[in-house]
């Protein structure tokens, strides 16, 4: 038996799957309480460079180790997957079923595809699969269970003088087998993939792997046909909605060394590479790499520590980068690289705001009479638009025009959502659904509740109402929720069959459609306000992104930005094109108080099902609160959302320099605190959120 090697041990009288560790002292275990390992199984081990970074991540975000090694020890996939069996569309010769045609068009738009996918996609059941196979309308193909072999010496498009140069310092990073960090920062546009996909060539000339970390799983679908083109064949992808064979399959491929390129979501941080020289983390500032429940944990940064474990190379990517990379590259502990104009030629949008408060929209719309018609010039000139609102459903409160109550939601300190396309009143923090109330909950009033604030259902409904003719298509989460919506959507667009594209967002990053001239942000405030103090950073981050979706191909775009606040920072900056202005100014605001990046950040949030419980933890902590040089504590205090799936919720926030050891006085502080079984804390290292 050796470090790293999958076994099953006995925990009681369960059988539990574990994985033999090398890092407790022996002296640690008394010899009586220690049982034998039932067995070893045949399956891959967990490489050293992975026990270390369980191990690391553990210590960091103050989870515990079981739960981080959950993240990379899964039993289900470890079983070697059966042959796998595809379906192609054979002889049609018997009657037709709407169901039948489903599953047709399905393959005519994916190509062969397994069962599983089949049944999902075209939503019929394993029967008509069975019996369309059985009057020969689908023929069976064997599939290899070995990845598809890419090739890094396809034939490559042709990159700029400067993106060639870039390129080769990537390359040779990779080439050294040494750890290095990378910011690969460029505008929108500017080749970034093409440019780090060279180091990915690297990687796989050398027989070793590469990982490239996206922050939606949606974006995969456009981004694997970039892959594929470059290579000559897909990537092996990881995320939440494969299926179960899938991801065994993928698992196998990857513990293997087959797959050498992989496309994945933060999760695939925890797979066990045997050869890992490269890691790419594409939109590296995106606040969706960060894991809110369970283990808490930044996928850029632990990107980071994954790759000095394994002595790899790896690439930040981004038009707008965080503040945390941007610091570390002038403080020389990342090298920086710059790609400054757009790939082929290709200017950037002409970025404007339009002044709300000049040209305000009539009473219920939410739509001003300038963007309104730049949309419909466009759509006559047969380009596409898209319109951007990060607010899902139809509108965001409903109110009783009686008694002026809102509808909020009986679990969080939340309005009720209302989503016209689902019929359901939605929580978005809990998922709670209802239907509309005939009534106000508070004063019994009839036909009194009105829909308050715009949702991308409304714009949807505002644009069909004044441009009839538009064709639309609402991208949402909710409405495209697996990488086939999101190919069939994506498809649908580069045919030319959408003029308008409405969305939140999801559609602010990583597409590229050439026919796509304006963006029009629906409230360009939306991100502005409230207490976070990264809200600025965000907000022309997000709304930088957006904007560069226009314009990329040989037609000039332009982005309309509608505001109440046209000479807010962040407005002056996008319109100007300034943003290392603006980058420089936020760092200068944040230094002196000691705020990330220029120091460390922890959330502690107690909870409880009583209100009264959760609130006397939070004092009895408090009492015994740490006192140190250089370490503050802010709270306790409600959290801003107090109520959150039925737990109330108290928070406290530790502010310390980056050298203080925060972890340290946070396990020595809850130690002194005994807190009863119905408290749960709830530890945020570096929160993002602060909700």
């Amino acid at each position: 038996m050796k470090a790293g090697d999958v076994v099953v041990v006995p925990l009681g009288a369960r059988r539990v799957t574990g994985s033999v560790w090398d890092t407790a002292s022996e002296t640690q275990w008394k010899e009586r309480k220690l049982k034998h390992i039932i067995t070893k199984l045949d399956a891959p081990g967990l490489p050293e460079d992975l026990r270390r970074f369980v191990d690391w991540v553990a210590d960091y975000t103050m989870a515990p180790r079981g739960s981080v090694l959950a993240l990379a020890l899964k039993p289900s996939l470890l079983e070697r997957p059966q042959t796998r069996v595809l379906w192609r569309e054979g002889c049609i010769s018997a009657r037709v079923t709407e169901a039948r045609k489903r599953v047709l068009a399905t393959l005519a738009a994916i190509g062969a595809a397994d069962t599983a996918t089949l049944v999902n996609a075209a939503r019929v059941s394993t029967g008509v699969i069975r019996a369309m196979a059985n009057s020969g309308f689908l023929i069976p193909q064997v599939q290899s269970e070995k990845a598809t072999k890419l090739n890094p010496s396809h034939p490559a498009p042709v990159l700029s003088a400067q993106q060639a140069t870039i390129a080769g310092e990537l390359r040779s990073a990779v080439r050294s087998q040494t750890f290095s960090v990378t910011l690969l920062e460029g505008v929108t546009g500017a080749g970034k993939t093409e440019t780090y996909l060279e180091a990915v060539a690297e990687a796989l000339l050398a027989g070793r792997q590469a990982l490239i970390l996206l922050p939606e799983i949606a974006l995969s679908a456009q981004f694997t046909a970039r892959i594929a083109e470059r290579f000559g064949a897909d990537p092996t992808v990881w995320h939440s909605s494969l299926t179960h064979s899938q991801r065994r399959r993928a698992f196998h491929q990857i513990t293997s060394g087959d797959a050498g390129l992989i496309v994945g979501a933060r999760s695939a941080l925890f797979l066990p590479f045997p050869a890992l020289a490269a890691v790419v983390v594409d939109e590296e500032h995106d606040t969706a790499y960060k894991q809110e429940e369970g283990v808490i944990y930044h996928a850029r940064d632990m990107a980071v520590v994954r790759a000095r474990l394994a002595k790899a190379a790896i690439i930040l990517a981004s038009a707008t980068p965080s503040l945390e990379s941007w610091v570390n590259t002038q403080a020389g502990r990342y090298h920086h690289h710059v790609l400054k104009s757009r790939h082929g030629g290709a200017q950037p949008p002409q970025v404007s705001a339009i002044d709300m408060r000049i040209h305000q929209p009539p009473r219920g719309h939410f739509l001003s009479a300038p963007l309104v018609d730049q949309i419909a010039s466009i759509i006559s000139r047969g380009e596409q638009a898209m319109l951007f609102l990060n607010r899902r459903g139809y509108a965001p409160l409903m109110l009783c025009r009686a008694c002026g109550h809102r509808v909020t939601c009986p679990n969080c300190t939340a309005w009720l959502v209302a989503h016209r396309r689902l019929g359901v009143l939605l929580c978005h923090h809990c998922g709670h659904q209802q239907a509309q109330p005939a009534t106000c909950p508070a004063c019994y009033a009839t036909d009194t509740l009105t829909a308050i604030g715009p949702g991308v259902e409304r714009i949807d409904e505002e644009i069909a109402s004044a441009l009839p003719q538009a064709r639309r298509l609402v991208m949402t989460s909710d409405l495209i929720s697996t990488q086939e919506h999101a190919a069939e959507s994506v498809r649908a667009i580069e045919a030319g069959d959408v003029d308008v594209i409405i969305g939140t967002q999801m559609i602010a990053k990583g597409w590229h459609f050439p026919n796509l001239t304006l963006v029009g942000v629906v409230d360009a405030d939306l991100g502005l306000s409230g207490g976070d103090l990264r809200a600025a950073e965000r907000s022309s981050q997000l709304l930088h992104q957006v904007s560069g979706r226009a314009g990329r191909a040989v037609r000039a775009g332009a982005a309309l930005l509608q505001t109440y606040h046209p000479d807010h920072p962040v407005i002056e900056a996008l319109v100007s094109g300034d943003l290392k202005k603006f980058r420089a100014a936020e760092a200068a605001l944040r230094q002196p108080g000691g705020w990330p990046p220029f120091g460390r950040l922890a959330a502690l949030i107690i909870s409880a099902k009583d209100p009264d419980v959760a609130a006397q933890a939070a004092r009895n902590l408090a009492q015994q609160a740490p006192n140190s040089p250089g370490l503050d504590i802010l709270g306790p205090a409600p959290a801003p959302i107090s109520l959150l799936r039925g737990q109330h919720r108290w928070r406290f926030l530790l502010r310390a320099g980056r050298r203080l050891a925060i972890q340290h006085f946070i396990r020595k502080w809850l130690n002194q605190v005994p807190l009863p079984l119905a408290v749960h804390v709830t530890i945020d290292i570096d929160p993002i959120s602060f909700l």
